[in-house]
């Protein structure tokens, strides 16, 4: 086997690639080496943690061309820090060193070789895999061949995270395959709907834009597990546009508008996944033809409402926080922390920090402004739900919140965010709340704000801290950013350095657009001054 290693899928001279979030992304032409490595490393690591490990295949929300691959962790987890650095490692030795890197890898972890191994391999529905199945899963498979690996096919990635918990919990998270996924999550809504009093076939009607992708797919197969209890007509479904092309939830989201392909009326509720189904927006149009987005925000202010509310009347004494990034519109955390009483934590940007953060609470509920999020439950507050929900000795209304957090726990996919999971659990609240698209966005208004890049010489000349809310280097740019933000009302601004580019981003808000556009723009200009701004001074935006 070690000749045939040193032999297979050799890497392309001088391809440097970083394993980040979202695992390796890059153009699908060179990913042979990587996929095979991968399943090496997913061997290796099922056999270090005696468990199973997941392998998907996708490149979310990019474009068509570009593939990727990513490692599940034991409960449907993203890879541990150091393994990361192990991926990295591995993805960029030359062919001749790859036996060695291997080996080391094996005694850095005190890895026994003899250990069995199992991998659960699924992909998204990406033309380049489709026309290379046989490629790409085949040098997945040469990596973890002749492992215990189960071959998943079309999943969505949070379904792969599913499975993998399941298989790992040995079935108390539920069953290990795509039926049982169903299952679970529509019995879960079946049951929350049961309390919402006489919907209307306009009530129960939902726009879903597929982004071309694999959640449309899955949609279609949940369809039936609904019984009509949520009528869903799915635009870009993949029968004719490109993969998140002018669609999609990271498209919406950029651009703030529908995405074509989709046949909307004024005041449908609508909602879009990206491509592999882990991200969902929410958007309506009004009657003057406005374009009304309610992105990761408004969702966790939805959820975290809902939640506190039923733990009220549950008399459960049980800690719930939001948690945020930087990027969280000022509204929402006034709205959380002033109208909700909801503790709300800050965090560095990315789903890794917000997931950690969010499983210090009892309850914790993480949404990124792009739709990635989901609700965490600490396994003494699952306890507390069941003991209460099993309880003979109370009052009807504390019985009747108890069953609504026990059905709420299960619908939610808890190892990730995952788009179906939350379109499904957004339709109960609204239903149950009798509301309308238009009275959840009204809950609260978003503070008018702008995102700006200015390029710079060195990205690591800026350093932050505060949960990258303030600037600490290169001197002088704190002091600057607090003066602009004084000229403005409501305002607030931070810059950050791109984690992949030498870039530096700029987010600004205030009381109006022209505020937060101009506040933006002095933010910036401090930026290049300060930071070593490279090419043309930034403009004024008009």
């Amino acid at each position: 086997m070690a000749e045939e290693i040193k032999n297979l899928h050799p890497k392309p001279a001088g391809l440097v690639l970083q394993y980040g979030t979202a695992g390796f992304r890059t153009n699908a032409n060179q990913l042979d080496h990587i996929m095979f490595r991968m399943g090496l490393l997913a061997a290796l690591r099922s056999k270090k943690t005696k468990a199973t490990i997941g392998v998907m295949v996708t490149a979310s929300h990019n474009p068509e061309e570009d593939n990727g691959v990513k490692l599940v962790d034991p409960m449907g987890e993203m890879l541990t820090a150091t393994w990361e650095g192990f991926a990295t490692q591995l993805a960029n030795t030359e062919q001749e060193e790859l036996l060695t890197a291997l080996k080391d890898i094996v005694k850095k972890e005190e890895i026994n070789m003899n250990q069995e191994a199992s991998v659960f391999v699924g992909k998204d529905t990406r033309y380049i895999i489709l026309a290379h199945k046989q490629a790409n899963t085949g040098k997945l498979k040469d990596g973890i061949h002749p492992l215990l690996s189960v071959y998943y096919g079309l999943v969505t990635t949070p379904q792969l995270h599913y499975m993998v918990c399941c298989k790992n919990t040995h079935g108390k998270y539920g069953d290990a395959t795509l039926e049982g996924y169903y299952s679970k999550l529509c019995q879960a809504f079946l049951q929350l709907t049961k309390n919402a009093s006489n919907r209307t076939d306009d009530q129960k009607h939902l726009c879903v834009d597929g982004a071309n992708g694999i959640g449309a797919l899955k949609v279609r197969e949940m369809e039936s597990h609904l019984k009509k209890e949520l009528q869903i007509s799915i635009f870009n479904d993949g029968s004719e546009g490109k993969l998140n092309h002018q669609c999609g939830a990271d498209f919406v989201k950029v651009q703030q508008k529908p995405p074509t392909g989709i046949d909307m009326n004024s005041g449908d509720r609508c909602c879009s996944f990206d491509g592999d189904a882990d991200r969902i927006v929410y958007y309506y149009t009004d009657s003057q033809g406005l374009f009304h987005l309610l992105d990761g925000d408004k969702i966790a202010t939805l959820i975290s409402t809902f939640l506190k509310e039923l733990l009220v009347q549950a008399g459960l004494d049980l800690k719930i926080a939001v948690v945020q990034t930087a990027y969280a519109n000022g509204s929402s955390t006034h709205y959380l922390e002033n109208t909700m009483k909801v503790i709300v934590r800050c965090t560095k940007t990315g789903v890794k920090h917000l997931h950690h953060a969010a499983q210090e609470f009892d309850v914790g509920v993480y949404f990124e402004a792009n739709g990635h999020g989901t609700v965490l439950f600490s396994k003494s507050a699952e306890e507390k739900l069941q003991q209460l929900a099993e309880a003979t000795n109370i009052n009807d209304e504390r019985k009747k919140a108890a069953l609504l957090l026990q059905s709420t726990v299960n619908i939610i996919n808890q190892t990730v965010g995952d788009a179906i999971s939350d379109m499904l659990l957004i339709e109960a609240i609204l239903a149950i709340k009798g509301m309308t698209v238009q009275q959840w966005d009204a809950i609260y208004s978003d503070l008018p704000n702008r995102q700006l890049k200015v390029k710079v010489s060195d990205r690591r000349l800026i350093e932050t801290t505060d949960a990258e809310r303030r600037a600490v280097s290169p001197a002088g740019l704190q002091e600057a950013i607090d003066t602009l933000v004084k000229k403005y009302s409501q305002a607030r601004s931070f810059v950050r350095p791109s984690g992949t580019e030498d870039v530096v981003r700029v987010y600004a808000e205030a009381n109006t657009q022209e505020s937060a556009n101009a506040l933006a723009h002095e933010v910036s200009l401090a930026v290049y001054r300060l930071a070593g701004g490279v090419g043309d001074e930034p403009k004024p935006l008009h």
